[in-house]
């Protein structure tokens, strides 16, 4: 028996381990080379390793969720005549390949060498995902060979108890989608092989892959950073109007304007006149980095966790723009197909909570970041306006600062700023005065 050793490859500089999110193979497996084998994670990439050679799998090392170092052992391949004939690949291990430097793909399929991987980003850890009809609400004849599906809807799958082998994919290539996977775990419920009264006891859900990356930035953030909130009621009775005729005369590949663009750009502006807000906090050299572009991060709730798209140079960017760059980026954060560039290098984070705003919350500061602002939301309630009981439509800003580098009274005041801008939006868009 000849055995090839597959080792944990290196996926980036400073990267020292990898954590295993799932596993496509087990020891007694045949698999062709460039077959998916398994997924795993680090704080700076999600990739799915492909097989370097053709054979039968001997061993494997970790379960979903252990860390593997890099260069250690992952996975023992039978690579002989015999396992190679067993897994009908017809091929023999290309002897000039390296285990150490064996090619991964990325979840959407591409396949970079192991230093270009740390150019993607943990929160790019799913496939490309697409709301189309199954072709099919009942699970196909497993079939042979690799099973396209992102690492999202294999995590689904596992917990449905669905072998993605017998699911027929409806997207491109026969890739499987999530309402694939929705109707198969329908389809296996319906058929009756999911016991009703196991179905009602508990289960453990081990935290693993983004999930688990982003509870470590939230704990960090909230036991390093000491947070200063300040929520502040804003009478965005006259920013309602603006956006209902800008929206009545917008063209028609434009999008609907919400809160969220015109609050852009208004930060923008606010930030002009408090540039200590607009700050990464270098930690390990004990240095403020201060920008003078304004690179917002729009909190994202996404399927698989919470992302911060980017919109870079926004103070450059007019209202449209902003507003279709906020959706686009949206888009692709939910969809998993943003780039590491759309994902990291915010200065400032935006966090709207839409409908289901509240009427205060206290959001964590996304760090490197200083300050984050989140929007509630807008209702209409009874004030005094100009002296007089009227209708207004009332939204509170709920705003954190980092209170090491951002004293209370400059947090207030920026945020009392931006109530300003808000409160008279015409504002918002006239350029400021440069003093002589």
């Amino acid at each position: 028996m000849s055995q090839y050793v597959f080792k944990m490859p290196d996926l980036g500089e400073g990267t020292v381990d990898a954590e295993i999110v799932a596993w496509h193979t087990k020891p007694g497996d045949a698999v062709i080379e460039d077959q998916i084998i398994v997924e795993v994670m680090t704080d700076k990439a999600a990739v799915e390793v492909p097989a370097p050679v053709s054979g039968r799998i001997v061993s494997i090392t970790g379960a979903p969720g252990d860390k593997v170092a890099v260069g250690s052992p992952l996975i023992v391949f039978d690579v002989g005549d015999s396992a190679v004939a067993d897994g009908g690949a017809g091929q023999t291990p290309s002897a000039a390949r390296s285990a150490d430097a064996a090619p991964s793909k990325t979840s959407s399929g591409a396949t970079v060498s192991p230093p270009a991987v740390a150019a993607q980003a943990p929160a790019v850890a799913a496939g490309l995902l697409a709301a189309r009809t199954p072709s099919a609400a009942t699970p196909a004849m497993a079939r042979q060979g690799r099973v396209m599906a992102s690492p999202a809807n294999r995590r689904r799958a596992r917990e449905a108890g669905i072998d993605l082998a017998t699911v027929q994919g409806s997207g491109p290539g026969g890739r499987i989608l999530r309402d694939d996977v929705a109707a198969a775990t329908q389809h296996t419920a319906q058929s009756g092989t999911v016991d009703a009264d196991l179905a009602a006891e508990t289960s453990e859900i081990k935290v693993i892959g983004l999930r688990r990356l982003i509870a470590e930035r939230m704990s960090e953030a909230k036991r390093n950073i000491p947070h200063f909130a300040y929520v502040e009621e804003v009478d965005v009775t006259e920013l309602e109007s603006l956006r209902q005729h800008l929206n009545l005369s917008r063209t028609p590949d434009a999008a609907s304007l919400s809160y969220l663009p015109l609050v852009v750009m208004a930060v923008t502006r606010v930030l002009e006149s408090f540039p200590q807000c607009n700050v990464l906090y270098d930690a390990a050299r004990g240095v403020l980095v201060r920008h003078r572009a304004v690179h917002v991060g729009i909190a994202t709730q996404t399927p698989d966790g919470l992302k911060v798209p980017v919109v870079r140079n926004a103070q450059a960017l007019g209202l449209w723009e902003v507003a279709a760059e906020i959706r686009r980026l949206a888009e692709r954060a939910r969809s998993n197909r943003a780039t590491r560039d759309e994902l990291v290098g915010s200065t400032i984070t935006v966090t709207s909570l839409g409908k289901l705003g509240g009427i205060a919350s206290t959001p964590i500061i996304n760090a490197p970041e200083v300050a984050i602002i989140g929007l509630n939301k807008a209702i209409e309630r009874p004030v005094v306006h100009e002296g007089a009981v009227a209708v207004r439509r009332i939204m509170n800003l709920s705003s954190s600062f980092d209170h090491r580098f951002v004293d209370g009274y400059d947090a207030a005041a920026m945020i009392q700023a931006l109530k300003e801008l808000l409160e008279h939006p015409a504002t918002i868009f006239i350029p400021k005065v440069k003093s002589k």
